[in-house]
């Protein structure tokens, strides 16, 4: 994209700036939403860029070649919008409401990640002509400036405990951000925790209803658009790494100099493999436990590939690589968010060892 190559060196200035000061790339944000970027998730017809997932996903992995952090917090901005955007497309959901806004008013919206997979976090408690809902929820990337946080709660009812889904302006009385976030790497994406204090959501906000702790067609959904959205930043942390290394063992050709860029090489393109199925199958399947349990394999792949490409990509380097004016040493730290994402390499093999004996996935 010419507006991300135009950006992208002022994106890295700030980008390496913020990482050393532990604070929040918002002015890369900033950036990135002054130039449209927030709306090219969003459907042409609503406004938006029109942008296709594999677009997305190629974008993605560009601007973590500049920052990872600024990379990740768009990521978890767009793979919502995208989701939001197929829903409207092939589901025929009343989701162009929000779209719209996305693109008019260049909103950010904050995902809530991992507190509210399968079993959901926080309570709701039915109220007249809504509910109140309390909870923290943890890794939001990119909160200092969202607008929108989509996020949930469980309420308990006659049938069990329902997780609802919603979203909430971020200036709602009662919402509040917990400055949590001092990590090892991706230091930039202020993935603090969101704190709901008695928070009132209205019935109208209900998105939808789910029974908490079990696969929902919504998560094979989300499964299926988000996480080759994220990766996408992983695989260019990998490939940057690569690039920066190369560059440097082209200084040196003693044999195992280049044996161990072949090794490298060889390791960055696995990873680029696994992430290549990954928005492949974005784009040609359809929802369910199949295309979920598929992305889920290849994204434990993509994740274990690009850990091992930037280890590869220091030794290949050799000791210039351990000082951090060569920025593999930010790589490396911005790397091992890979792990943390869900599904984590023990419920992936849970999932994978179910679907291959047959046996129902929640269990």
């Amino acid at each position: 994209m010419s507006d991300l190559a135009k950006l992208g060196p002022q994106i890295a200035e700030e980008g390496q700036r913020c990482d050393a000061e532990n604070r929040y790339v918002g002015a890369n944000i900033a950036a990135l939403r002054d130039h449209g970027f927030l709306g090219l998730a969003v459907p042409a017809e609503l406004g938006g860029g029109g942008l296709s997932r594999v677009e997305l996903a190629n974008m993605l992995r560009e601007l973590a070649h500049y920052c990872g952090a600024t990379a990740l917090v768009m990521a978890m901005h767009t793979h919502t919008v995208a989701a939001a955007a197929w829903r409207w497309r092939y589901q025929k959901a009343p989701t162009d409401g929000l779209l719209k806004r996305v693109a008019a008013e260049r909103l950010q919206l904050l995902s809530s990640g991992g507190s509210d997979w399968l079993p959901g976090s926080g309570t709701a408690k039915k109220v007249e002509g809504g509910y109140k809902v309390n909870g923290l929820k943890v890794f939001a990337s990119g909160a200092p400036s969202a607008n929108i946080f989509m996020t949930g709660a469980v309420e308990q009812t006659a049938e069990g405990p329902t997780a609802l889904q919603f979203g909430v302006p971020m200036n709602a009385s009662g919402v509040s951000i917990v400055e949590t976030w001092d990590t090892l790497g991706m230091r930039g994406t202020a993935s603090h925790s969101v704190k709901l204090a008695n928070v009132f959501v209205a019935d109208a906000a209900i998105a939808a209803r789910r029974p908490a702790g079990v696969w929902h067609p919504s998560f094979h959904l989300i499964s299926m658009v988000a996480f080759p959205l994220i990766y996408a930043v992983y695989t260019g942390v990998a490939e940057a790494a690569r690039d920066i290394a190369v560059a440097a063992a082209a200084k040196r050709t003693q044999p195992e100099t280049i044996d161990a860029v072949g090794q490298l090489d060889t390791e960055l393109a696995a990873t680029q493999i696994a992430h290549r199925s990954m928005i492949e199958t974005m784009e040609q399947a359809q929802p369910g436990p199949e295309t979920t349990n598929k992305v889920f394999q290849h994204r434990a792949l993509v994740a274990r590939g690009a850990v091992k490409t930037v280890e590869l990509a220091l030794v290949a380097a050799g000791g210039a690589g351990f000082f951090k004016s060569m920025r593999l040493e930010r790589a490396f730290r911005d790397v091992q968010g890979a792990r943390y994402h869900p599904l984590t390499d023990g419920q992936q093999q849970k999932l994978a060892g179910r679907m291959a004996l047959g046996l129902p996935i929640d269990g």
